[in-house]
C-alpha cells in the first residue's frame, strides 16, 4: 500500500527524493501572493508525476501552434488558386502571419509572468480557437465569393498574434514544474513539438485543402487549439510554492529587458535560427534546382532533417542536465553549424567544376540542418535560469520575437542574396550567422 497516499498535506518541507523531484502529494502555500494564486483553488493537491502532465500539455499546446504556423503556408500552392492569390500577395498574406506572432510574443511573455502561465494560455488557445472557428466560417473562397487579399491577411495576423501566447507561458509552466536536473530534458522535449506539429501540418493540411477545402483546414486547427486549452484547463495549475521544482516564484533580480545576459543569450538564439530557417525553406529548391535532386530525395532529406532533429533535442536536454555544461555545448552547437554551412559553401563551389560533387549536397544539407537545430531545448533552458525566477516568460518570449523575426526576414533576403552571390553565396551567410553566435554564449567574467 502506497503511505503518500495518506500523508496529510503540509505546506513546506515535503519529502523529496535523491533527485530533488517531490514523492510525496503536494500542496500550495496559502502565504502566496494573489499573483501566483491565478486559477488554481487553495489546498489544491497533485500527485508525484503531475509535472508530466504539465510536460503534455507545453507539447500539445505548441504542436497544435507549430501546426497552424508551419501548416497553413505548405497549403500555399492550393492557397494561391483557392483565394486567387498572385505570388506577391500569397507572400504577404504568409508574412503577416509570422509577423503576428513576432510582434505579440514579448506582451504575451510580459503578460505571463504578471498573471500566470494558467491564465495566458488559456486565454490565448481559446481565442486562437475561437478565431480559427471564425475564419472556417467567414474567411474561406465559396462559389458564391472570394475573400479578398486585406481580408485574408488581416486574418491570419490575428491568428499570428494570439497564437504567440503559446510560447512563454508553455514553458514557463515547464520550468515551474520540474527541478533543477530535469529542465533541460524536459524543455527539450518541449521543444521536439516545433518539428512535429509543423511536419504533421505539412503533411495533413495541403491534402485537406484540396480535397475538402479551407474550412475544413481552419476547423481542424481550430480544433487543435480547442483540445489544447481543455487539457489545459483539467491540469495546468500553478506548482507549489516551496521547494526545488519551483521556479517562477517572486525573484530579486533585474527584470528581462534591463539584463545584458539574457539579451546576448536572446541574441544568440535569433541568430543560430537564421541559418535553421534557411534550411526549412530554401533547401527544398536547392536540392531541386541547383543539385538536381528529384522529389523524393529532397523530402527525404528534409524528413530526416526533422527526425534528427527531434532525437538531438531530446538527447541534448539529458545530456547537458546530467553534465551540466549548457553554456559549453551551445558553443559546440554553434561552432558545428559554422563549420557544416561553410562545408556545404564548399561543396557549392566545387560541384561547379565537378559535379560528381553534386551527390554530397544532401548529406551536408541533413549534417548542417540537424547541427543548427540542435540546440533549442538547451538554449531556452539556460535562457529561463539566466532571467531569474519570476521573468521566465518574458525572457523566452523575448527570444522567440527574434526568432519569428529570422522568419519574416529570411525568407525574404535568400532570394537577393541568390540574385548577387547565388547559392554558395546563401550557405556562407548562414556561416557566418553561426560563427557569429559562438561568441556570444561565451559566459561572460
Amino acid at each position: 500500500m502506497k503511505l503518500w497516499r495518506y500523508i496529510h498535506p503540509v505546506k513546506a518541507g515535503h519529502r523529496r527524493n535523491g533527485n530533488g523531484i517531490m514523492s510525496a502529494i503536494v500542496t500550495r502555500n496559502d502565504c502566496q501572493s494573489p499573483a501566483r494564486d491565478a486559477g488554481v483553488s487553495t489546498g489544491r493537491t497533485f500527485g508525484p508525476n503531475h509535472r508530466w502532465k504539465v510536460l503534455g500539455i507545453g507539447v500539445a499546446a505548441n504542436a497544435g501552434f507549430s501546426a497552424t504556423f508551419s501548416g497553413i503556408p505548405a497549403t500555399a500552392v492550393v492557397m494561391r488558386q483557392g483565394y486567387h492569390l498572385g505570388n506577391a500577395e500569397l507572400g504577404l498574406a504568409l508574412g503577416l502571419l509570422g509577423l503576428g506572432v513576432a510582434l505579440s510574443e514579448l506582451p504575451w511573455g510580459v503578460l505571463t509572468d504578471r498573471w500566470g502561465d494558467r491564465r495566458v494560455l488559456l486565454t490565448g488557445l481559446g481565442a486562437t480557437a475561437a478565431w480559427l472557428f471564425f475564419m472556417a466560417m467567414l474567411v474561406v473562397p465559396t462559389k458564391l465569393a472570394v475573400p479578398g487579399v486585406v481580408l485574408l491577411s488581416a486574418s491570419l495576423l490575428v491568428a499570428g498574434l494570439l497564437g504567440g501566447s503559446v510560447n512563454g507561458s508553455s514553458g514557463r509552466a515547464i520550468m515551474g514544474w520540474f527541478a533543477q536536473g530535469e529542465r533541460g530534458f524536459a524543455m527539450s522535449i518541449r521543444q521536439t513539438a516545433v518539428p512535429l506539429g509543423g511536419g504533421l501540418g505539412a503533411l495533413v493540411l495541403p491534402s485537406l485543402a484540396l480535397a475538402l477545402g479551407f474550412a475544413a483546414v481552419f476547423g481542424l486547427l481550430a480544433a487543435l487549439s480547442a483540445l489544447s486549452a481543455f487539457f489545459a484547463w483539467r491540469w495546468l495549475h500553478e506548482p507549489p510554492a516551496q521547494g526545488d521544482a519551483h521556479a517562477t516564484a517572486v525573484t530579486s533580480g533585474p527584470a528581462p529587458l534591463r539584463n545584458i545576459e539574457v539579451w546576448r543569450i536572446s541574441t544568440a538564439i535569433g541568430l543560430l535560427c537564421f541559418p535553421q530557417v534557411a534550411v526549412l525553406t530554401f533547401a527544398f529548391v536547392f536540392l531541386h534546382d541547383f543539385a538536381g535532386m528529384g522529389t523524393w530525395v529532397t523530402s527525404a532529406s528534409l524528413a530526416i532533417v526533422q527526425t534528427g532533429a527531434m532525437m538531438m533535442r531530446v538527447w541534448s536536454g539529458r545530456f547537458t542536465d546530467r553534465h551540466g555544461n549548457r553554456r559549453p555545448f551551445l558553443r559546440l552547437c554553434a561552432a558545428l553549424s559554422a563549420l557544416a554551412f561553410l562545408v556545404l559553401w564548399l561543396l557549392a563551389v566545387a560541384a561547379a567544376w565537378q559535379p560528381v560533387l553534386m551527390l554530397l549536397l544532401p548529406v551536408m544539407v541533413v549534417v548542417a540542418g540537424i547541427a543548427v537545430s540542435a540546440w533549442h531545448g538547451v538554449a531556452y533552458t539556460e535562457l529561463a535560469t539566466l532571467a531569474g525566477a519570476g521573468h521566465v516568460g518574458t525572457a523566452l518570449s523575448l527570444a522567440n520575437t527574434l526568432v519569428f523575426v529570422g522568419f519574416c526576414l529570411v525568407p525574404i533576403a535568400i532570394p537577393w542574396l541568390l540574385l548577387v552571390f547565388a547559392w554558395p553565396g546563401v550557405w556562407l551567410a548562414a556561416a557566418i550567422c553561426a560563427a557569429i553566435a559562438w561568441p556570444i554564449f561565451l559566459r561572460p567574467a
